[in-house]
């Protein structure tokens, strides 16, 4: 018998040993592991009488284990289980794995040190709704044609990442915040319309159509009567928590992050034997924010405004660490990828006043700067994703649809010529790309006006150019110039025309899109 096949036959007989409890209790004072297979082996040929026919058998049936433990394990890389977290208006600078020392936020933190911290992630416009329908169809917002908040709702006629997976049998479930169409039919106003998760490939769904207060999502928190009514009474600034498409009335109290993950701890130990995509957009720490006494606690030094972001934060950040407990429970960490990522900048209110805070970028929500796109994110897979990485490579929430079709295998059809705006981040991840090889494209249209201003981010370079007739047009080197402290148009024309020129090529592209071009099947 040659190397090879007794190598095999040896590995036939260790997977035996491991296989026949009875034996192993006969042989239990073996000082090493090796030499009680030994000693089996041994049994085994006195046992059996092993003649070279026998060893034959067992080495082809030692291929054919192998084979299987190895197929199995591809099939679990080809089949993850996929989170994807988002929290709303938490700026760069609000996370503890950026920088902050002053937030505590101790689950993120882990996460990103045991996985991928990016530095440059984009959200795909610089307010939620938009960003949101990016994450689902890895298509710029102004594609899809969703341009700001409260403004229509995601095309049934767009292919999302839980109908991708509805079709490899995945178990689909939506917790938190949608604002990608309204949730509830009796809703619908004039500025949107009847577009649950359900239309869009989620079996299962727990969702606002909009904004809740942080904490005690139903009432409405003092010293924010004019969003909601009078202060203790219901909340009617927002929309309220729907089940399946039935309001819910129950476990509404307290943390909101903890009445969202109330919900998604069931879905996850349901399907915890077959692969499942869950998607958890938390309101956190969105205005009105408040926070609960205990997490308000440890920010005592700091100002009541701070207190309750800083706490509603954290008390985000402790479903989080309960959700990566509960897969460490169920032994399926290993074959579930989880991203993070917010949806824009900080607050607009909330950054002017030194509250939140983009780190040292310039900008915030409803701006196109730096500060206004540019949101913390990292990943987690453990044993695909190498700890402690970390990537300056530009990545945005359109990466993540063409990310997981490919981790997943699953093809565009034929006939679906649509054009997809993101990249496959599991090279970017592994080192093995330095820049991100196609553009960024930005845009955003203030509710009830025109369109404000779009900008590009191709290679280093960056365009800014307000909407209005003959509106200024910026230009920065961002390797240079991260915080856009220095206008380059001038200095740049040649380089300021011709990404002009690309700018309004994926504008007119984006253009034909949304005017139908994209749903004719």
């Amino acid at each position: 018998m040659g190397d090879v096949s007794y190598s095999l036959f040896r590995i036939g007989c260790l997977l035996m040993y491991l296989a026949d409890a009875p034996a192993r209790q006969c042989i239990p004072s073996m000082a090493s592991f090796s030499g009680a297979c030994l000693i089996y082996f041994q049994l085994r040929v006195v046992s059996f009488m092993i003649s070279y026919d026998c060893r034959n058998r067992i080495v082809w049936v030692s291929i054919f284990l192998l084979a299987a433990i190895t197929s199995a394990a591809a099939e679990e890389q080809r089949r993850p289980n996929v989170i994807l977290m988002m929290s709303d208006d938490q700026g760069w600078g609000d996370v503890g794995f950026n920088g902050n020392a002053d937030v505590m936020t101790p689950n993120l933190d882990s996460m990103a040190a045991a996985g991928v911290r990016f530095n440059r992630f984009y959200a795909a416009a610089p307010l939620c709704s938009p960003t949101r329908g990016s994450c689902l169809t890895g298509r710029f917002p102004f594609r899809f044609g969703i341009l700001a908040a409260h403004t229509g709702g995601m095309r049934v006629g767009e292919i999302t990442i839980p109908e991708m997976f509805r079709k490899q049998d995945y178990a689909t479930g939506f917790f938190g915040k949608w604002h990608i169409g309204w949730v509830k039919p009796d809703e619908v106003g004039t500025r949107g319309f009847y577009s649950p998760p359900s239309h869009h490939g989620f079996d299962e769904y727990f969702a606002t159509t909009s904004a809740v207060p942080t904490w005690d999502p139903t009432v409405t928190p003092a010293d924010w009567g004019s969003w909601g009514g009078e202060p203790g009474q219901p909340w009617k600034g927002g929309f309220p928590y729907v089940h399946n498409g039935v309001e819910a009335k129950e476990n509404l109290d307290g943390d909101d992050s903890r009445v969202i993950m109330d919900r998604v701890i069931p879905f996850v130990e349901s399907h915890a034997d077959a692969p499942f995509f869950a998607t958890v957009w938390f309101h956190a720490p969105h205005e009105p924010v408040v926070a609960g006494e205990s997490y308000k606690q440890p920010y005592r030094k700091f100002g009541k405004a701070r207190q309750n972001y800083y706490g509603c934060i954290t008390a985000m950040d402790e479903q989080i660490g309960r959700l990566r407990a509960k897969l460490r429970e169920l032994g399926i960490e290993k074959r579930t990828l989880i991203f993070f990522c917010s949806d824009n900048g900080p607050a607009d209110g909330l950054a002017k006043k030194g509250v939140a805070s983009a780190g040292p970028f310039k900008g915030h929500k409803h701006t196109m700067y730096e500060g206004g796109v540019l949101v913390p994110a990292c990943a987690e897979w453990p044993g695909v994703i190498p700890a402690g990485g970390a990537t300056s490579v530009r990545c945005s929430t359109v990466d993540f649809l063409p990310t997981i079709a490919a981790l997943t295998n699953n093809k565009k059809s034929q006939k679906d010529s649509r054009p997809i705006d993101g990249i496959n981040l599991m090279p970017v991840i592994h080192g093995e790309v330095s820049q991100r090889p196609i553009p960024l494209f930005f845009g955003y249209r203030r509710l009830h006006q025109g369109i404000d201003g779009q900008a590009l981010i191709a290679g280093n370079w960056k365009i800014l150019r307000e909407a209005k007739k003959n509106g200024r047009v910026r230009l920065y080197n961002l390797a240079e110039d991260p915080f856009e402290e220095h206008d380059l148009a001038d200095q740049f024309p040649a380089r300021a025309e011709q990404m002009g020129r690309q700018l309004s090529d994926l504008d007119a592209s984006c253009q034909r899109s949304r005017d139908g071009a994209d749903y004719r099947y």
